[in-house]
């Protein structure tokens, strides 16, 4: 970065790219006070801030060091600074002259035509150009769209209809179609807004520690930027490539409805029990028991029988989340050691879960941490056998707790999920399992991708809804590997059920096909599995996705240079056009089709009653479609027939894969 000094401010330019164009009379930072008030029910946040303050900074002195460069900010001439920045390299480091200032808002010069992505896992729109996106880890919302009938009932409900921007994973960086990308380094709650046509206004209630920039010729090395910066994943386990992971809960049963999928003809790589734990029931459906170890009611003999599974080349896969039910064993040994965060009173915090209360582990306490990793995950798990499991929640830190760091716990609520992660990827890394064990997250935040080997796309609706359905799925894989999570999946069928909101046959298909072009294909029953359609209840279903998990399987070998490709440069394996293809501008804001790696193009159907798919082809490769065999041109504007069983899938002509990609037709 330089800073070029002018008589009534100053431009701030990174790779000649201007980034801050600071004028007397259009400042570019603004300092003040706020006092926030947030609720939250059951992981959903009713936020609301009262500013007594907004200061505009128009007076800026520059000055320059061996270092890099100062810049003072004042509200006139002739008064005590309130704010500095410091430019050192490609950071920017901000403080401020008086301590009760805690909001902070900078404004990037934004230039006509220009895209936006990231903000983390942004379901809605991966263009994030012309809206603004609160970043507060949370419940990604029901419905989330203000104008749906599930939405409205949601909210009535209990405060969970979400909107466009909820989201379980949320990161206040993002990248720009002028090839460069921002990050403000601050765990507090942030807002970038994108809406004004001459500048981004990124907003934190908190100074940020620093906003560090990076700069590239070419996209591709710009995300692998941002992979180096924030983590990078392992490989996936061996394993994962023998099949679909089925995912039941159904106790002992779950066993016998595996065989009877198989029979079908389904490869299988795990069977994925959440109920491992056993169950209670709720308004909301069946819960699971949140109390981290076999139950042997629910599971009989589980260790013998994962064991059998294990030798047939098949794992056992479970779930765990960082809360602990006060009705359980764990409860009371954690609670007794102190491991639990705190109350006003200094009592064990208890949080409403709906209809059952928990014990929130205090991650900032290092024996809390080392308990959970050694006693649940080393021995109840790992130990017990499992090879996997869904880490759920993360989100979910109450803003009044009191924690063993001292730190507000409205500061700690986004940096949880990155906890989180760490405490997962610890215990795995403990037993000698990194690459071998799998575990899977929606919660997140920046660093997350360190430590969390996999993404999931959390509780999408099951149905086709533009904001919270089967469409959600391909913004949320493209938005956060952009950040450097290389793989994502999803809950192929969706998961949430409410008000009469159910599966249809066509939803199942479709999801499958989608699914079968991604890192992880993994089924869920669903928060009501009663009451929707499940795999082995419809023999055209089942049928269709044993051909959509041989698809995946036939792909393995293109998968596995992906992944060797994630691990060496951090690109994601969905990518979306631009990246490959960054010379053609009408790629910039397709979120509905995406590049499987290099080389296969994926437009999947997500409307419901859809035999065709409208797509574009990007300029500058020749696409040939995977079913008949037809060539297009790129940069083509076409539509394609798209039957159940055939989605919308092209390759390059000239891919070393290509052979590969033909003999797709052969298994459908």
């Amino acid at each position: 970065m330089r800073v070029l000094a002018l008589p009534d401010g100053f431009d701030l330019t990174l790779g000649g790219r201007l980034i801050l164009r600071h004028r007397a009379a259009a400042p570019c930072l603004f300092v003040g006070h706020g006092d926030a008030r947030m609720d939250m029910v059951r992981g959903n946040f009713d936020i609301e801030d009262t500013l007594t303050a907004r200061l505009p900074l128009p007076v800026a002195t520059v000055a320059e060091d061996s270092i890099g460069w100062r810049i003072t900010f004042a509200v006139a001439e002739g008064v005590a600074p309130l704010a500095t920045l410091k430019i050192i390299g490609n950071q920017i480091v901000p403080t401020v002259a008086d301590p009760s200032l805690n909001r902070f808002w900078l404004r990037i010069l934004a230039e006509a035509g220009e895209h936006v992505w990231g903000g983390g896992e942004q379901m809605s729109y991966f263009d994030l150009k012309g809206r603004r996106f609160p970043l507060w880890t949370s419940e990604p919302g029901v419905g989330r769209d203000k104008s749906s009938e599930i939405t409205f009932k949601a909210d009535v409900m209990g405060k969970a209809g979400g909107d466009y921007w909820n989201t379980n994973y949320p990161q206040p960086t993002y990248l720009s179609s002028r090839k460069y990308a921002l990050h403000f380094e601050t765990t507090a709650y942030s807002a970038f807004d994108f809406r004004h046509p001459d500048y981004h206004e990124l907003e934190a209630w908190a100074v940020p520690a620093r906003i560090e920039l990076f700069a590239a010729d070419r996209f591709t090395g710009l995300v692998s930027q941002l992979s180096e910066r924030f983590g990078r994943q392992p490989p996936l386990p061996e394993w994962v490539y023998s099949g679909a992971i089925i995912g039941l809960k159904d106790g002992d049963n779950s066993f016998a409805r595996l065989e009877k999928i198989r029979a079908a003809g389904v490869p299988v790589s795990a069977l994925w029990c959440e109920d491992w734990v056993g169950l209670r029931e709720t308004s909301f459906g069946k819960r699971l028991f949140w109390d981290w170890r076999a139950n042997e009611q629910h599971y009989p003999n589980l260790k013998a029988k994962i064991a059998v599974l294990k030798a047939e080349g098949i794992r056992f896969m479970g779930y765990v989340n960082p809360y602990l039910c006060n009705d359980g064993m764990l409860f009371e040994e954690a609670e007794a050691a102190g491991y639990f965060a705190k109350d006003a009173v200094g009592k064990t915090a208890l949080v409403d879960f709906g209809e059952f209360d928990c014990g929130v582990i205090d991650f900032t306490n290092p024996a809390a941490c080392a308990w959970f990793e050694e006693k649940v995950i080393g021995q109840n798990m790992l130990d017990f056998g499992l090879s996997g499991w869904m880490a759920d929640f993360g989100e979910y830190l109450p803003i009044d707790v009191h924690l063993a760091n001292g730190i507000d716990a409205r500061l700690m609520h986004n940096a949880w999920p990155t906890l989180w992660a760490e405490v997962n990827a610890r215990a795995v890394a403990k037993r000698g399992q990194t690459g071998e064990a799998l575990f899977f997250m929606r919660a997140g935040f920046t660093g997350v991708q360190a430590h969390c080997p996999l993404l999931w796309a959390g509780d999408q609706s099951v149905d086709f809804s533009r904001h919270d359905g089967l469409v959600t799925v391909m913004s949320g894989a493209l938005s956060s590997g952009l950040l450097g999570n290389a793989y994502h999946h999803s809950d192929i069928g969706g998961y949430t059920s409410l008000f009469g909101n159910v599966r249809t046959p066509e939803l199942l298909m479709r999801w499958a096909e989608m699914a079968a072009f991604t890192p992880v294909m993994r089924t869920h029953e669903g928060n009501r599995p009663r009451d929707n359609l499940q795999l082995d209840e419809n023999p055209q279903v089942l049928a269709h996705f044993a051909r959509m998990v041989k698809l995946w399987v036939h792909l393995v070998p293109y998968l596995k240079s992906l992944v060797a490709d994630a691990v060496a440069t951090g690109l994601p394996v969905q990518r979306p056009l631009f990246l490959h293809f960054e010379e053609d501008a009408a790629c910039y804001a397709v979120q509905d089709s995406y590049l499987y790696g290099p080389d296969l193009l994926v437009a999947p159907v997500w409307q419901a009653g859809t035999e065709t798919r409208n797509l574009h082809l990007p300029q500058g490769a020749e696409w040939v479609h995977v079913w008949s065999g037809a060539t297009f041109d790129g940069g083509a504007d076409i539509s394609i027939p798209a039957p159940l069983g055939e989605p919308a899938i092209f390759y390059r002509r000239d891919s070393s894969f290509a052979a590969l990609f033909r003999g797709l037709t052969a298994l459908v």
